[in-house]
């Protein structure tokens, strides 16, 4: 058995906003694991400026997995604790050569193209209007939940978007989710939270920036709408404290995005975890090309979770890789029908 590894840089079409500014590319890593006549391949997701594992050492550990390849999934995984995105990735790429087909990681309905997985839309930040005619793009498109990033424009234009698909739609109609970021002062949140909840909204994420432990217990507490907490699960590896955590926060859900919380293990662990406290969760990709978005849809899939996922980033690029799945009707589907365009050999292993 042998391994290697290539970078990869994925273009925006559009330059996209976040609360910590904006993003013009995507770095991104792919192992390729290689047995006799069989090839596997993982995608290592590392999330610059937000990841746990953003760290000068990301290359050599890569290479360190390369040069202990032969110590198998497991082992790798416990040695990757302070890199979730490795071990992302390392999970993918065994999982693939293992397969029949290296892209069909989880066999299942959904692979097979005759079952779905509901999505969120996402609407990115922006200008007032750009963020409108997102919204009215993601309508037609025919979501029946949409999330909106907060914390780059002015609250009260924010609330006026809110607002714009309200008069449209109730609660039954479009579900509404907001993303802040972390883009809230603890001394405003509360305020913030009693006025986004006059939108029936279905949940916040990280209204404040993680680490404030006290003050984000405390907005849990009293809130009127439920918070999830997403940023806040970054760099917690160890069972016990992601327990500690759980039991001292209270959120009433929390968000998984396997690429920074330990591919599909590590969010497992907190699953378990918020299952036995009675903490709501669902998954996230977190802008991944197709081939992380393709197997953590997969995965997800087998969850059988009955939340609607957020799952729909891999239209995002210039030069992602084109692949069976697709958006339709608010939903993600895996089009059996189609052919995956991911050539090997044209990354520089």
């Amino acid at each position: 058995m042998k391994a290697s590894y290539a970078k990869y840089e994925l273009n925006f079409k559009r330059p996209s906003g976040t609360s910590r500014g904006v993003l013009h590319i995507k770095e991104t890593w792919f192992l390729k694991i290689e047995n006799e006549d069989k090839v596997g391949v993982g995608e290592c997701a590392i999330f610059r400026g937000l990841g746990f594992d953003d760290r000068p050492d990301y290359e050599e550990k890569l290479q360190w997995v390369v040069d202990n390849i032969f110590l198998g999934k497991d082992k790798l995984w416990d040695e990757l604790r302070d890199f979730p995105s490795i071990q992302f990735g390392v999970e993918q790429a065994f999982l693939s050569l293992e397969s029949s087909n290296p892209f069909i990681l989880f066999p299942s309905l959904f692979t097979e193209g005759r079952a779905s997985i509901p999505i969120n839309g996402l609407v990115w930040m922006g200008d007032e209007n750009f963020m409108k005619s997102q919204i009215d793009e993601k309508i037609k498109e025919g979501f029946s939940c949409v999330k909106l990033k907060i914390g780059a424009i002015d609250f009260d234009r924010e609330i006026g978007l809110l607002s714009y698909i309200r008069e449209q739609f109730s609660p039954q109609k479009m579900e509404l989710r907001v993303d802040a970021n972390g883009g809230f002062s603890s001394s405003e949140a509360s305020d913030k939270l009693f006025i986004l909840s006059e939108f029936q909204i279905h949940s916040i994420e990280q209204p404040i920036k993680q680490g404030q432990h006290d003050s984000m217990a405390g907005l849990c507490k009293i809130t009127p709408l439920p918070i999830a907490l997403d940023e806040e699960l970054i760099g917690v590896v160890n069972y016990s404290d992601k327990e500690n955590l759980l039991k001292k926060i209270k959120p009433q859900c929390i968000i998984l995005k396997p690429s920074l919380v330990g591919g599909f293990k590590g969010s497992m662990e907190w699953i378990e975890i918020a299952n036995r406290l009675g903490i709501g969760w669902w998954i996230t990709s977190a802008l991944e090309s197709n081939i992380g978005l393709n197997a953590i849809a997969q995965w997800t899939f087998t969850l059988q979770s009955a939340m609607l996922q957020g799952l729909g980033t891999g239209g995002l690029y210039t030069n992602n890789f084109d692949s069976p799945l697709e958006v339709r009707q608010g939903a993600l589907w895996y089009n059996s029908t189609l052919d995956w365009d991911f050539n090997l050999n044209k990354l520089a292993f």
